[in-house]
C-alpha cells in the first residue's frame, strides 16, 4: 500500500478513572487493542504517557494522560470512527457506575489528522489551563472529539497529543492485572524489585530511599506495576525478568509508553538565593527552609522521597548561597 493511501492519526485520552477503580492506561490499551484487531493494516507507531502539572485542582486520581500515533488505510476512516464511538459509549457507561466522587471522571477522546500546537503540552505541564479556552483551541484545530456531558479530559488529552518527545524523554512499561485479581493485594516482593533494579541498571524510580518499592500502585486499579527506564529494551527485559519469578504476580497484558517522566519539563529555570532560616523537618520527614529571592522571602520544600536533595537541604545554614530547580506550588513554595 502506497504512503498516500495511509492516514496518520494522533489519538489522546484522559480522565476515565476513579480513586477506587479504573485506570486511563488500561482503558486506552483496550481501545488500541480493539482497533488493532478490527482494522486491517493498522500500525500503532508509538504510545505516549504524559504526566501533567501535579498541582491541578481538578483531577480524578493521577495526573497522567495517554496518546498514540497510529497509521490506518484511508479507506478505513469510517470504520475507525465507528469503533471509537462504540468503545467510548462503553467507557461512559463504565464511569457512570463509578462510586460517588468530588471529582468524577470526565472522559474525552480526541483525534487529529495533523500535528497540534506544542504549547498545549507546555501549558498543561507547567501550570493551570482553563477548560473553556482549550476547548475553543481544539475546535479551531479541527480535532474530532468524543465526550460526555462534561469535557475536563480535553485538557490532558490535547496536551498528550501535542507532546513532541525529546532526547530527555524516558520509557515506562505498564503491566496490567487479571480482572479477577483487581482489588486483591499485589504479589510483588521487595526482593524482586531490588534484584530487578540490580539486574537492570537503566531502570529507575523503582524504590524510595527507605527501600520500599515504588513500581506498584497503592490503589485497587488494574495496574500491576510500572517499570520506568532509559530505553525500551531495559524496561521490557526487566518486565520479562519479573514475570519469570514465582514471587511476582502474573500480568495479563503489558505495553511500553514513551513518557516525560524525569525529563524536567515541569520545571522552570535555575534560580539563586540566600538562606535566611534554619531547615525545619515536618511530618513525614519532609524538610523546608526560607531563602531571599529577588527581594522576597521564598519557601523551599524537599520531600522525604527526594533522598539526597532532602539531606542536602537539611545541611544548609543561614547565609549559604544556593541554586535550585523546582515546581512552584499554588501556595508559592518551591517543591525541589
Amino acid at each position: 500500500m502506497s504512503s498516500d493511501q495511509i492516514q496518520v492519526l494522533r489519538i489522546g485520552l484522559d480522565d476515565t478513572d476513579h480513586p477506587l477503580s479504573g485506570c486511563t492506561t488500561s482503558t486506552f490499551d483496550k481501545l488500541l487493542s480493539l482497533l488493532n484487531t478490527r482494522i486491517p493494516g493498522i500500525s500503532i507507531n508509538q504510545r505516549g504517557l504524559v504526566r501533567l502539572w501535579p498541582f491541578a485542582v481538578r483531577r480524578t486520581r493521577g495526573n497522567g494522560a495517554l496518546c498514540a500515533k497510529v497509521s490506518i488505510p484511508q479507506n478505513c476512516d469510517a470504520e475507525f470512527r465507528r469503533l471509537c464511538r462504540e468503545w467510548f459509549k462503553g467507557v461512559l457507561e463504565e464511569v457512570a457506575n463509578h462510586p460517588s466522587s468530588t471529582t468524577p471522571a470526565s472522559p474525552v477522546l480526541l483525534v487529529s489528522e495533523k500535528n497540534l500546537p506544542e504549547k498545549w503540552y507546555w501549558e498543561a505541564v507547567t501550570g493551570h489551563v482553563e477548560l473553556k479556552s482549550r476547548l475553543a483551541e481544539i475546535q479551531a484545530e479541527g480535532c474530532w472529539m468524543l465526550s460526555g456531558e462534561h469535557q475536563w479530559g480535553a485538557i490532558g488529552a490535547s496536551a498528550a497529543m501535542s507532546w513532541e518527545p525529546a532526547s530527555s524523554s524516558t520509557w515506562e512499561l505498564i503491566a496490567w492485572r487479571n480482572r479477577q485479581m483487581i482489588g486483591r493485594p499485589r504479589k510483588i516482593t521487595s526482593e524482586a524489585v531490588r534484584m530487578m533494579e540490580v539486574n537492570n541498571p537503566l531502570t529507575f524510580v523503582n524504590r524510595d530511599p527507605t527501600g520500599r518499592g515504588l513500581i506498584a500502585p497503592r490503589t485497587p486499579c488494574p495496574v500491576l506495576y510500572g517499570i520506568r527506564g532509559a530505553t525500551t529494551e531495559c524496561v521490557e527485559q526487566a518486565h520479562h525478568w519479573m514475570q519469570s519469578r514465582s514471587d511476582v504476580e502474573q500480568s495479563i497484558r503489558w505495553a511500553v509508553h514513551k513518557t516525560n517522566q524525569l525529563s524536567d519539563d515541569h520545571l522552570g529555570v535555575v534560580s539563586h538565593g540566600t538562606v535566611i532560616s534554619r531547615p525545619e523537618e515536618t511530618k513525614g520527614a519532609h524538610s523546608n527552609l526560607s531563602v531571599i529571592f529577588q527581594g522576597q522571602r521564598l519557601n523551599l520544600v524537599a520531600f522525604c522521597e527526594g533522598g539526597p536533595v532532602n539531606r542536602l537541604l537539611r545541611r544548609l545554614q543561614i547565609g549559604d548561597r544556593v541554586a535550585w530547580l523546582g515546581l512552584i506550588a499554588p501556595d508559592g513554595a518551591v517543591h525541589l
